[in-house]
């Protein structure tokens, strides 16, 4: 199999995440949320990826689906609802728990269900799953930054998705029968040193890709509990729930020895610190930044606004659960981007800024014969305006 991303001898897992997030962006394969470092990436073509999970006979047969809440597996989330699966979740970087199940609405429609697989609808309507719990999860969906066809997976770097299945193997959640598959575009499939892989690092049984199925018939064992040796105080204090399972495995009569020596440099924090500098990144794209109600930044580039007076499309009625991401899509594919959208969602409403009239008559014309979740937008052009009316805007007066 031929790679388009190239690993070298030595490469560190973290040269090799750097090459790939690179490659998505300069290559402009990438979606919201921009830029990919330091994430999951979601990539253009994951809702075809996903859409494979339901050809897998593990899909078909299992009747509970454990799925990371990464934006690309979106779409597999949606699928596994859709099948009257069992849907769980992780909680947020473990601070509460481990698991929450999503319960959607009663007889919830298409479009609810598609608002349940998104990250606000893992907030709106999951209910948390207690450690004694005995559900059974034949298939876990993870995503990542890279993977080999041997089945080798790196993600990003901060190791949840292997704690959570190392937890889930203390519970019995997890066993040998479990199927584990990633979801990634087909330039993140590489070739990964096996030297590179350790013992608590999550393997794949299957890689799905817009374009093809991968069986890795992968022999690595994945991850039969936690090694207590590798983790430190200070991992205790930030995942209450491994603090809960050292205590009972203590009881149990199970080595729990922490980590002795000093604590390396935090290397994602150090990976966060590298600037990207968006050389080749799509002139467009780099325009379009969107501000939250507070006037906050949603994405790492820092982005000139025009200093000249632009043209605002004002957009109500906007339905609840939809996400800036996904209206920026939309306004993509009818080629109506705006220099910039001040996302006001919590209040139904939002603001996109062109350039002049002829931008924003599109967008109008566009946002006009939309219709999202069953809602018409109401959309119109308010006055033309700079960049300090702007900030005014964003801080909601």
């Amino acid at each position: 199999m031929e790679f388009v991303i190239k690993t070298n001898q030595g490469d560190t897992k973290w040269l090799i995440r750097h090459k790939v997030w690179n490659y998505i962006e300069v290559k402009n394969l990438a979606s919201f949320p921009r830029p990919v470092h330091n994430r999951i990436p979601n990539f253009k073509g994951a809702l075809e990826a996903c859409g494979k999970v339901s050809l897998l006979e593990v899909f078909t047969k299992t009747a509970a689906v454990k799925v990371g809440p990464d934006k690309p597996l979106e779409g597999v989330r949606l699928a596994a609802l859709q099948a009257g699966k069992t849907l769980l979740v992780p909680t947020p970087r473990l601070r509460t728990g481990l698991l929450n199940r999503i319960i959607p609405p009663k007889g919830a429609t298409k479009q609810e269900l598609c608002v349940c697989s998104t990250s606000q609808g893992i907030k709106d309507f999951s209910v948390p799953i207690g450690l004694d719990d005995k559900v059974q999860v034949d298939l876990v969906v993870i995503g990542s930054v890279a993977v080999s066809d041997k089945g080798y997976r790196i993600g990003k770097g901060e190791g949840f998705a292997d704690m959570e299945y190392a937890l889930m193997a203390c519970m019995g959640n997890v066993g040998e029968s479990t199927v584990v598959v990633t979801i990634v575009h087909d330039c993140q499939v590489m070739d990964i040193p096996e030297e590179l892989i350790e013992s608590h690092d999550l393997t794949v049984n299957f890689i799905l890709t817009p374009t093809r199925i991968i069986k890795t018939e992968c022999k690595h064992p994945k991850p039969q509990g936690i090694i207590w040796s590798k983790l430190d105080t200070e991992v205790l204090k930030k995942i209450p729930i491994l603090k809960t399972l050292r205590t009972l495995e203590q009881e149990a009569g199970k080595d729990v020895a922490l980590k002795t020596t000093p604590a390396r440099e935090d290397e994602t924090k150090k990976s966060k610190e590298l600037k990207w500098q968006p050389d080749c990144y799509p002139k467009a794209e780099l325009q379009c930044e969107c501000l939250t109600s507070e006037g906050d930044k949603c994405a790492a580039f820092e982005c000139k606004f025009p200093e000249s007076p632009v043209t605002t499309v004002y957009c109500s009625d906007i339905p609840a659960g939809l996400r800036v991401s996904e209206l920026k899509s939309l306004l993509r594919e009818q080629e109506a981007v705006p220099l910039r959208i001040i996302w006001q969602g919590a209040k139904h409403r939002a603001f996109m800024l062109y350039a002049n009239d002829t931008g924003a008559e599109h967008a109008l014309t566009t946002l006009k014969n939309l219709s999202i979740y069953g809602h018409t937008l109401h959309a119109e052009c308010v006055r033309s305006h700079t960049k300090q009316d702007t900030k005014l805007a964003g801080k909601g007066h």
